[in-house]
Protein backbone atom coordinates (compact mmCIF):
# COMPACT_ATOMS: atom_id res chain seq x y z
CA UNK A 1 0.00 0.00 0.00
CA UNK A 2 1.34 3.50 -1.11
CA UNK A 3 1.44 5.78 1.58
CA UNK A 4 0.22 9.61 0.85
CA UNK A 5 2.91 11.45 2.88
CA UNK A 6 -0.53 14.55 2.65
CA UNK A 7 -2.24 12.48 4.31
CA UNK A 8 -0.78 12.88 7.70
CA UNK A 9 -2.50 16.40 8.26
CA UNK A 10 -4.10 16.03 12.52
CA UNK A 11 -1.87 17.38 14.50
CA UNK A 12 -1.16 15.79 17.81
CA UNK A 13 -2.63 18.04 20.68
CA UNK A 14 -1.68 18.61 24.28
CA UNK A 15 -4.65 17.93 27.20
CA UNK A 16 -6.71 20.82 28.41
CA UNK A 17 -7.19 19.48 31.55
CA UNK A 18 -9.02 22.61 33.06
CA UNK A 19 -12.17 21.14 29.83
CA UNK A 20 -11.49 17.16 31.40
CA UNK A 21 -14.12 17.71 33.89
CA UNK A 22 -15.75 14.27 33.24
CA UNK A 23 -14.81 10.62 31.83
CA UNK A 24 -16.58 11.79 28.29
CA UNK A 25 -14.28 15.17 28.18
CA UNK A 26 -11.85 12.76 28.85
CA UNK A 27 -11.86 10.68 26.55
CA UNK A 28 -12.97 12.84 23.17
CA UNK A 29 -9.21 14.74 24.05
CA UNK A 30 -7.94 11.35 24.40
CA UNK A 31 -8.71 11.19 20.33
CA UNK A 32 -6.81 14.17 19.61
CA UNK A 33 -4.23 13.40 22.06
CA UNK A 34 -2.49 10.78 21.07
CA UNK A 35 -0.23 9.14 22.61
CA UNK A 36 -0.45 5.20 21.58
CA UNK A 37 -3.44 3.76 24.15
CA UNK A 38 -5.57 7.26 24.46
CA UNK A 39 -6.21 6.84 20.90
CA UNK A 40 -7.22 3.16 20.88
CA UNK A 41 -9.23 3.52 23.81
CA UNK A 42 -11.01 6.66 22.62
CA UNK A 43 -11.72 4.67 19.36
CA UNK A 44 -13.34 1.63 20.87
CA UNK A 45 -15.28 4.06 22.67
CA UNK A 46 -17.37 5.42 19.59
CA UNK A 47 -17.67 1.66 18.60
CA UNK A 48 -18.97 0.80 21.67
CA UNK A 49 -21.30 3.71 21.70
CA UNK A 50 -22.50 2.74 18.04
CA UNK A 51 -23.44 -0.49 19.25
CA UNK A 52 -25.55 0.64 22.23
CA UNK A 53 -27.62 3.08 19.50
CA UNK A 54 -28.04 0.14 17.37
CA UNK A 55 -29.58 -1.93 20.28
CA UNK A 56 -31.45 1.11 21.47
CA UNK A 57 -32.33 1.61 18.37
CA UNK A 58 -34.91 -1.70 17.97
CA UNK A 59 -35.43 -1.53 21.64
CA UNK A 60 -33.11 -5.02 22.30
CA UNK A 61 -34.82 -7.02 19.84
CA UNK A 62 -31.91 -10.14 19.70
CA UNK A 63 -33.63 -11.07 16.67
CA UNK A 64 -32.32 -7.47 14.55
CA UNK A 65 -29.47 -6.52 16.99
CA UNK A 66 -27.02 -8.88 19.06
CA UNK A 67 -24.47 -7.03 20.95
CA UNK A 68 -22.44 -10.08 22.73
CA UNK A 69 -19.86 -9.84 26.13
CA UNK A 70 -17.53 -12.12 27.02
CA UNK A 71 -15.12 -12.29 29.90
CA UNK A 72 -13.29 -14.13 32.33
CA UNK A 73 -14.41 -15.11 35.69
CA UNK A 74 -11.46 -12.91 37.86
CA UNK A 75 -13.08 -9.42 37.33
CA UNK A 76 -15.94 -10.32 39.09
CA UNK A 77 -13.90 -10.80 42.00
CA UNK A 78 -12.99 -6.80 41.72
CA UNK A 79 -15.27 -3.84 41.42
CA UNK A 80 -15.17 -4.16 38.16
CA UNK A 81 -18.22 -6.53 38.04
CA UNK A 82 -20.70 -3.66 38.32
CA UNK A 83 -20.05 -3.02 34.87
CA UNK A 84 -21.19 -6.10 33.47
CA UNK A 85 -24.26 -5.80 35.69
CA UNK A 86 -25.01 -2.23 34.54
CA UNK A 87 -24.54 -3.60 30.92
CA UNK A 88 -27.14 -6.27 31.33
CA UNK A 89 -29.84 -4.29 33.50
CA UNK A 90 -29.22 -1.68 31.32
CA UNK A 91 -29.47 -4.23 28.08
CA UNK A 92 -27.17 -2.58 26.11
CA UNK A 93 -25.69 -6.16 25.68
CA UNK A 94 -27.86 -8.81 25.36
CA UNK A 95 -26.05 -12.17 25.11
CA UNK A 96 -23.22 -13.16 27.58
CA UNK A 97 -19.87 -15.50 27.45
CA UNK A 98 -18.19 -15.94 30.55
CA UNK A 99 -16.61 -18.72 32.75
CA UNK A 100 -17.99 -21.03 35.44
CA UNK A 101 -15.83 -18.35 38.35
CA UNK A 102 -18.08 -16.08 37.26
CA UNK A 103 -21.37 -17.38 38.73
CA UNK A 104 -18.61 -18.01 41.46
CA UNK A 105 -17.67 -14.51 42.34
CA UNK A 106 -20.95 -13.16 41.98
CA UNK A 107 -22.73 -15.08 44.04
CA UNK A 108 -20.40 -15.33 46.50
CA UNK A 109 -20.13 -11.45 46.82
CA UNK A 110 -23.71 -11.33 46.84
CA UNK A 111 -23.80 -12.83 50.25
CA UNK A 112 -19.66 -11.82 51.65
CA UNK A 113 -17.26 -9.13 51.17
CA UNK A 114 -13.70 -9.69 49.57
CA UNK A 115 -11.12 -7.84 50.60
CA UNK A 116 -8.48 -5.91 49.26
CA UNK A 117 -4.92 -7.32 49.51
CA UNK A 118 -1.26 -7.06 47.78
CA UNK A 119 0.67 -8.91 45.15
CA UNK A 120 3.48 -9.47 47.22
CA UNK A 121 1.91 -11.41 50.42
CA UNK A 122 3.34 -14.67 51.27
CA UNK A 123 0.84 -16.99 49.77
CA UNK A 124 2.07 -19.67 52.22
CA UNK A 125 0.81 -17.93 54.85
CA UNK A 126 -2.37 -16.62 53.63
CA UNK A 127 -3.21 -20.25 53.56
CA UNK A 128 -3.19 -21.58 56.49
CA UNK A 129 -5.17 -18.42 57.30
CA UNK A 130 -7.71 -19.76 54.96
CA UNK A 131 -7.04 -16.72 52.87
CA UNK A 132 -7.12 -17.03 49.21
CA UNK A 133 -5.17 -14.46 46.55
CA UNK A 134 -6.57 -13.45 43.65
CA UNK A 135 -4.21 -10.85 42.65
CA UNK A 136 -4.23 -8.51 45.17
CA UNK A 137 -7.74 -9.22 46.29
CA UNK A 138 -8.20 -11.29 49.61
CA UNK A 139 -11.08 -14.00 49.33
CA UNK A 140 -11.69 -15.74 52.47
CA UNK A 141 -12.89 -19.20 52.40
CA UNK A 142 -15.95 -18.46 54.07
CA UNK A 143 -16.89 -15.50 52.10
CA UNK A 144 -16.12 -18.54 48.71
CA UNK A 145 -16.63 -21.97 49.47
CA UNK A 146 -18.64 -22.07 52.81
CA UNK A 147 -21.30 -19.39 51.45
CA UNK A 148 -21.09 -20.81 48.06
CA UNK A 149 -22.28 -24.30 49.98
CA UNK A 150 -24.67 -23.00 52.32
CA UNK A 151 -27.04 -20.97 49.37
CA UNK A 152 -26.57 -22.89 45.94
CA UNK A 153 -27.18 -26.22 47.02
CA UNK A 154 -30.89 -25.67 48.36
CA UNK A 155 -31.10 -23.84 45.35
CA UNK A 156 -29.82 -26.49 42.85
CA UNK A 157 -32.32 -28.88 44.90
CA UNK A 158 -35.00 -26.92 44.45
CA UNK A 159 -34.46 -26.42 40.59
CA UNK A 160 -34.13 -30.15 40.50
CA UNK A 161 -37.59 -30.74 42.13
CA UNK A 162 -38.66 -28.15 39.72
CA UNK A 163 -38.08 -29.28 36.90
CA UNK A 164 -39.61 -32.23 37.13
CA UNK A 165 -42.87 -30.93 38.00
CA UNK A 166 -42.58 -28.62 35.19
CA UNK A 167 -41.54 -31.14 32.39
CA UNK A 168 -43.56 -34.25 34.26
CA UNK A 169 -40.43 -36.35 32.56
CA UNK A 170 -38.11 -38.40 34.55
CA UNK A 171 -34.62 -39.39 34.02
CA UNK A 172 -32.25 -37.60 31.55
CA UNK A 173 -35.46 -36.24 29.83
CA UNK A 174 -36.42 -33.74 31.90
CA UNK A 175 -33.09 -31.98 31.31
CA UNK A 176 -32.72 -32.05 27.93
CA UNK A 177 -32.65 -28.25 26.98
CA UNK A 178 -31.78 -26.98 30.46
CA UNK A 179 -28.23 -25.73 29.78
CA UNK A 180 -25.98 -23.56 31.37
CA UNK A 181 -28.20 -20.32 30.18
CA UNK A 182 -31.50 -21.96 31.77
CA UNK A 183 -29.36 -22.42 34.99
CA UNK A 184 -28.38 -18.93 35.15
CA UNK A 185 -31.65 -17.56 35.07
CA UNK A 186 -32.89 -20.07 37.66
CA UNK A 187 -30.30 -19.13 39.70
CA UNK A 188 -30.66 -15.49 39.34
CA UNK A 189 -34.68 -16.29 40.14
CA UNK A 190 -34.29 -18.07 43.17
CA UNK A 191 -30.51 -16.24 44.84
CA UNK A 192 -29.57 -13.35 43.20
CA UNK A 193 -29.50 -10.15 44.58
CA UNK A 194 -30.03 -6.60 42.76
CA UNK A 195 -26.34 -6.10 42.93
CA UNK A 196 -25.23 -9.65 41.20
CA UNK A 197 -25.40 -10.29 37.49
CA UNK A 198 -27.20 -13.09 37.59
CA UNK A 199 -30.33 -11.40 39.02
CA UNK A 200 -30.37 -9.02 36.17
CA UNK A 201 -29.82 -11.82 33.30
CA UNK A 202 -32.97 -13.41 34.99
CA UNK A 203 -34.96 -10.43 34.85
CA UNK A 204 -34.54 -9.61 32.14
CA UNK A 205 -33.67 -12.66 30.35
CA UNK A 206 -30.38 -12.12 28.73
CA UNK A 207 -28.64 -15.31 27.75
CA UNK A 208 -25.33 -16.04 29.86
CA UNK A 209 -23.77 -18.76 28.48
CA UNK A 210 -21.27 -20.70 30.29
CA UNK A 211 -19.15 -23.32 27.95
CA UNK A 212 -16.93 -24.82 30.70
CA UNK A 213 -19.77 -25.09 33.46
CA UNK A 214 -17.68 -27.82 35.20
CA UNK A 215 -14.87 -25.47 35.66
CA UNK A 216 -15.18 -24.10 39.01
CA UNK A 217 -17.29 -24.39 42.36
CA UNK A 218 -20.57 -24.13 40.80
CA UNK A 219 -19.46 -27.03 38.89
CA UNK A 220 -18.14 -29.00 42.29
CA UNK A 221 -22.40 -28.39 43.41
CA UNK A 222 -23.42 -29.18 40.10
CA UNK A 223 -21.26 -32.37 40.85
CA UNK A 224 -22.37 -32.99 44.02
CA UNK A 225 -26.00 -32.69 43.33
CA UNK A 226 -25.32 -35.61 40.39
CA UNK A 227 -24.50 -37.42 43.51
CA UNK A 228 -27.82 -37.33 45.12
CA UNK A 229 -29.34 -37.19 41.78
CA UNK A 230 -28.12 -39.69 39.26
CA UNK A 231 -30.65 -38.43 36.34
CA UNK A 232 -29.74 -34.41 36.90
CA UNK A 233 -27.57 -32.98 34.20
CA UNK A 234 -26.99 -29.89 31.97
CA UNK A 235 -27.38 -30.07 28.69
CA UNK A 236 -24.46 -28.44 27.05
CA UNK A 237 -25.48 -28.56 23.70
CA UNK A 238 -28.58 -26.75 24.71
CA UNK A 239 -26.69 -23.60 25.07
CA UNK A 240 -24.91 -24.15 21.99
CA UNK A 241 -28.30 -24.45 20.26
CA UNK A 242 -29.33 -20.90 21.70
CA UNK A 243 -26.36 -19.12 20.25
CA UNK A 244 -26.59 -20.90 16.99
CA UNK A 245 -30.33 -19.42 16.76
CA UNK A 246 -29.09 -15.76 18.02
CA UNK A 247 -26.21 -15.79 15.22
CA UNK A 248 -27.68 -17.50 11.72
CA UNK A 249 -30.59 -14.78 10.82
CA UNK A 250 -29.22 -11.60 13.28
CA UNK A 251 -29.11 -8.69 11.41
CA UNK A 252 -26.27 -7.18 12.84
CA UNK A 253 -24.34 -8.95 15.63
CA UNK A 254 -21.17 -6.69 17.58
CA UNK A 255 -18.96 -7.89 20.12
CA UNK A 256 -17.11 -6.47 23.33
CA UNK A 257 -14.65 -9.14 24.03
CA UNK A 258 -12.58 -9.09 27.32
CA UNK A 259 -9.90 -11.49 27.36
CA UNK A 260 -9.20 -14.82 25.70
CA UNK A 261 -10.06 -18.60 26.18
CA UNK A 262 -13.46 -20.22 25.75
CA UNK A 263 -15.81 -17.12 26.35
CA UNK A 264 -14.11 -14.96 23.67
CA UNK A 265 -13.67 -17.92 21.20
CA UNK A 266 -17.74 -18.50 21.81
CA UNK A 267 -18.55 -15.33 20.25
CA UNK A 268 -16.13 -15.02 17.38
CA UNK A 269 -16.95 -19.27 16.47
CA UNK A 270 -20.91 -18.90 15.74
CA UNK A 271 -20.38 -15.06 14.16
CA UNK A 272 -18.57 -16.81 11.23
CA UNK A 273 -21.49 -18.72 10.22
CA UNK A 274 -23.08 -15.44 9.58
CA UNK A 275 -19.78 -14.42 7.62
CA UNK A 276 -18.82 -12.51 10.67
CA UNK A 277 -18.91 -9.71 13.57
CA UNK A 278 -20.12 -6.47 12.28
CA UNK A 279 -18.04 -4.61 14.31
CA UNK A 280 -15.83 -5.48 17.37
CA UNK A 281 -14.15 -4.26 20.20
CA UNK A 282 -11.54 -6.42 21.96
CA UNK A 283 -9.07 -5.57 25.65
CA UNK A 284 -6.47 -7.69 26.36
CA UNK A 285 -3.15 -7.74 28.21
CA UNK A 286 -1.69 -11.01 26.25
CA UNK A 287 0.95 -10.67 23.44
CA UNK A 288 0.34 -12.14 19.75
CA UNK A 289 3.18 -13.71 19.53
CA UNK A 290 2.85 -16.88 21.36
CA UNK A 291 0.07 -17.70 19.19
CA UNK A 292 -2.80 -17.95 21.37
CA UNK A 293 -5.86 -16.72 21.56
CA UNK A 294 -5.78 -13.98 24.28
CA UNK A 295 -3.11 -12.53 21.96
CA UNK A 296 -4.85 -12.79 19.01
CA UNK A 297 -5.41 -9.43 17.56
CA UNK A 298 -9.44 -9.27 15.46
CA UNK A 299 -7.71 -8.88 11.98
CA UNK A 300 -6.92 -12.55 12.62
CA UNK A 301 -9.99 -13.37 13.07
CA UNK A 302 -10.60 -11.80 9.41
CA UNK A 303 -8.55 -14.82 7.77
CA UNK A 304 -11.27 -17.03 9.82
CA UNK A 305 -14.21 -15.71 8.74
CA UNK A 306 -15.12 -14.95 12.41
CA UNK A 307 -14.59 -10.86 11.79
CA UNK A 308 -16.23 -9.40 8.29
CA UNK A 309 -12.38 -7.42 6.63
CA UNK A 310 -14.97 -4.41 6.39
CA UNK A 311 -16.19 -4.49 10.33
CA UNK A 312 -15.40 -1.57 12.38
CA UNK A 313 -12.88 -2.94 15.36
CA UNK A 314 -10.02 -1.97 17.73
CA UNK A 315 -7.97 -4.10 19.97
CA UNK A 316 -6.78 -1.71 23.31
CA UNK A 317 -4.07 -3.18 25.39
CA UNK A 318 -4.32 -3.45 28.63
CA UNK A 319 -5.93 -4.08 32.32
CA UNK A 320 -9.53 -4.08 32.06
CA UNK A 321 -9.92 -3.31 35.72
CA UNK A 322 -8.65 0.19 34.63
CA UNK A 323 -10.03 0.37 31.21
CA UNK A 324 -14.09 -0.70 31.55
CA UNK A 325 -14.62 2.03 34.66
CA UNK A 326 -13.53 4.37 32.08
CA UNK A 327 -15.48 3.21 29.48
CA UNK A 328 -18.52 2.38 31.74
CA UNK A 329 -18.55 6.06 33.08
CA UNK A 330 -18.67 7.60 30.07
CA UNK A 331 -21.28 4.84 27.69
CA UNK A 332 -23.03 4.60 30.81
CA UNK A 333 -24.15 7.97 31.91
CA UNK A 334 -25.70 8.75 28.13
Amino acid sequence: MAIDPDEFDIPVQDYDFSKATQTTSLIDQMAQAGGFTATKLATARDILLDMKQQSEAVDGDLSKVTNWLSFPACLCATGTRSFFVEAVKTKMFNVLSTTCGTLDHDIARSYKDYYHGAFELDDIELGEHSLMRLGNVIVPNSSYGEIIEAVVMPALEEIYQDRLKETGKTGADAWLGFGSIHLVWELGKRIGTPNSLIYWAWKNQIPVCIPGITDGSIGAQLFMLRQRHRDFHIDTLADEQVMSDLTWDVETSNALMIGGGISKHHVIWWNQYRGGLDSAVYITTAPEHDGSLSGARLREAISWGKMRPEAPNMCVEGDASVLLPLLGSDIFNR
